[in-house]
């Protein structure tokens, strides 16, 4: 049986792997999304657009606007929810943890596919990307 850990948050997300349920983890991979990064001001986003009444008497709002670190920390999502997907349908894991910061999980959940949620086996509302291997390992049960 091969447990992966996922680590994240809205700007990297590390990959471990353990291949017993007590063993320790190895960092699959290290993926890097630095557009989450960016301050708001350098990230390029419209505000909404405007309509007029038919009648031309009113203009209203045609949307919300969406900051866009929401909008990057979602692209991200996506595409670490479908990395994980394909993985999960190649056979790399039959088991999954997932520790990310409390914002970024929900995200995450939201991205997954069906599939890929019913191997999460828990989720951990941490910011532990950062954290040595030892420490994200030691807030995981003692047995994965």
């Amino acid at each position: 049986m091969t447990i992966w850990v996922v680590a994240a948050d809205a700007a990297r997300a590390r990959i471990f792997s353990a291949d017993t349920p007590q063993g320790g983890l190895r960092e699959v991979t290290d993926l890097v999304h630095p557009e989450s990064r960016a301050h708001a001001r350098d990230a390029a986003s419209d505000e909404p657009g405007t309509t007029f009444d038919r009648m031309g008497q009113g203009q209203h709002s045609m949307g919300k606007k969406v900051e866009p670190k929401d909008e990057e920390a979602l692209r991200f999502a996506k595409e670490l929810a479908t990395m994980l997907d394909s993985a999960r349908t190649a056979g790399q894991y039959d088991r999954l943890y997932v520790v990310a910061s409390p914002r970024f999980l929900g995200v995450l959940r939201d991205a997954l596919g069906e599939s890929t949620r019913k191997l999460v086996a828990a989720d951990i509302d941490k910011n532990l990307v950062a954290h040595k291997v030892e420490e994200i390992r030691a807030h995981l049960p003692a047995r994965l």
